[in-house]
């Protein structure tokens, strides 16, 4: 009988300390300050990544981060590349079809941004001009249904803002905190938010995506995420990267 408890007792520290010690791979797609970008030492940083380092101290797991292109980024993890796709990924049912995510750590409002000298205040005054979004992002999507508007796409964050400042679109719409932290670090005196185009039932809801069945990893961060939720880390890190909206 003791033998047989001792063995017990060797098996689950065993397994422990194996899950504890899981190195994981975290896609991060870094051209979007603040939630996650390549800092000025070179280094990934942002609110993203802070967070997926404090889910990963909690949980017991390492973390190894991984720069990827947004546009390749769910192919990736479906492929095996990497086990997470941590950033501004908005949870969505068409992307449920594809991958799993967990619960959501952020939310997420879409800012309409105009130049400084503009009057436009909503959507609605933009019909039959041009109206930037970024490549893949929710905020493009919607734009696509509204009536009478001329949706232009761009890949990145910086090259949206700079085609509005450069006049080729009259407005753009694309995540709050983002455009907010490029606004107040590059074009106070240019570019101003005009409104949030999303009620607080559309926000969006921001989690991490695992390939689809893996519940080893999934679990993993569900046990890191609830241990750093309404925790001191998680204060601090919504402190030092979100606007007062996303707080």
């Amino acid at each position: 009988m003791k033998k047989s408890v001792l063995i017990l007792v060797m098996l689950l520290c065993f397994s422990t300390s194996a899950f504890a010690g899981k190195s994981i791979v975290v896609a991060v797609p870094a051209t979007i300050p603040p939630i996650a970008f390549v800092g000025d030492d070179g280094q990934l940083t942002g609110y993203s990544v802070d967070y997926i380092n404090a889910v990963a101290k909690a949980a017991g797991f390492e973390v190894v981060l991984k720069n990827v292109a947004w546009s390749g980024i769910f192919a990736g993890l479906v492929r095996g590349d990497f086990d997470v796709i941590c950033g501004a990924v908005s949870i969505t049912e068409k992307r449920k079809k594809v991958v799993d995510f967990t619960d959501k750590y952020f939310d997420v409002w879409h800012a309409l941004v105009v130049r400084k000298d503009s009057t436009v205040k909503s959507l609605a005054e933009l019909k039959g001009k041009k109206v930037g979004g970024k490549l893949g992002s929710v905020g493009f999507q919607a734009l696509k249904n509204v009536e009478g508007i001329e949706p232009v796409v761009y890949e990145e964050v910086s090259l949206l803002l700079e085609a509005l400042k450069e006049k080729e679109v009259e407005a753009i719409v694309y995540a709050e905190p983002m455009v907010h932290y490029y606004i107040e670090k590059q074009y106070k005196d240019t570019l101003k938010i005009a409104a949030i185009v999303n009620s607080d039932e559309e926000k969006d809801q921001i989690g991490m995506a695992v390939k689809k069945g893996n519940s080893e990893v999934l679990d993993l961060l569900t046990k890191g995420m609830a241990a750093v939720k309404g925790g001191p880390a998680e204060k601090e890190m919504k402190k030092k990267w979100l606007s007062d909206r996303q707080k």
